[in-house]
């Protein structure tokens, strides 16, 4: 069924649904602009050589999402800025988790011209690890999903509910 998009709303699980709310790369390369300082639609345009009409799709589901809000643009009164929210800003360590990944998994040793630095000395990123409460680092397959107790708290031994079933779109 080609044009059905699989709706991710209302699923139980917290990646699926934080991919509902991105909507696809075209999405995330715009919050990686507006991170670096963009706000224009020109700008992500120009950055991003991407249609009008997907960047207007895209801008448009960001605002409903909460991701960004739309401000006036005080050197034109035709146009406006897209500002990222705090809920935007927040996908900015996700952004870096994926550019970490993406120097290690996507490159040929030397190949990547650039780093991610601090903005204040100038210093490499540390790579992101995943921590324990109490400090440990975890890999891969030292973390679990379990189901939350009445005050948030994992359950120990819980298992998570069956995945639900994804419907496309309609």
């Amino acid at each position: 069924m080609k044009g059905k998009k699989t709706n991710l709303r209302d699923a139980d699980c917290a990646i699926a649904r934080a991919l509902q709310a991105t909507g696809d790369w075209w999405s995330l390369l715009i919050v990686r602009d507006a991170i670096a300082g963009k706000q224009r639609f020109g700008e992500f345009q120009k950055s991003l050589g991407l249609a009008k009409n997907i960047l207007s799709t895209r801008l448009k589901k960001l605002v409903e999402e909460g991701i960004f809000r739309i401000e006036p643009d005080e050197e034109s009164r035709r146009t406006h800025r897209y500002v990222l929210t705090p809920k935007g800003e927040g996908l900015g360590i996700i952004l870096i988790a994926f550019w970490q990944w993406g120097e290690g998994a996507c490159f040929k040793p030397g190949e990547l011209k650039d780093t991610m630095v601090d903005r204040v000395k100038g210093l490499p990123l540390a790579r992101l690890q995943l921590s324990a409460k109490d400090g440990r680092t975890l890999g891969p397959r030292e973390y679990r999903r379990v189901e939350k107790g009445a005050h948030g708290r994992p359950q120990p031994g819980r298992r998570p509910p069956k995945r639900q079933a994804v419907r496309p779109v309609q």
